[in-house]
């Protein structure tokens, strides 16, 4: 599925509401994160991965985890939240248990959770998506 413009930018209102309705603690630490929607993952982040198949990554944080920053340790870069359209769109063909706002929202909470310093195991222990 090659996503156009119009999905692209659907999923990135639907990425920025969702962060819109953080609670506010989270919301507040959202806001030094660059979110970025592109139709599909660069190559070079599946390559870091060991993924071969770019429809198995819906999203990525890039970044340093809040848990492991220090004041005195600036990073180079801004932390990144990446949301792949051609991913999401492929998840929500092959689901018929979920909506586009749904699947957009569970990928960006997951992806930040990242971003408070959450491992997939500690996202894992609390989110039963995957059930």
């Amino acid at each position: 599925m090659d996503p156009t413009a119009a999905d692209i930018d659907r999923i990135e209102t639907i990425a920025r509401a969702t962060i819109a309705e953080l609670p506010t603690t989270f919301r507040a630490a959202s806001a030094s994160v660059l979110l970025r929607v592109e139709a599909w993952p660069h190559p070079q982040m599946l390559r870091d991965l060991c993924l071969k198949n770019p429809a198995e990554l819906t999203g990525l944080y890039e970044g340093i985890p809040m848990t492991e920053k220090s004041v005195s340790y600036p990073a180079p870069y801004p932390d990144q939240v990446w949301l792949f359209a051609g991913p999401i769109l492929i998840e929500l063909d092959d689901r018929n248990d979920v909506t586009l706002n749904e699947l957009v929202a569970h990928v960006t909470v997951h992806e930040f959770a990242h971003h408070f310093g959450w491992s997939d195991d500690d996202i894992a222990m609390i989110d039963r998506w995957w059930e």
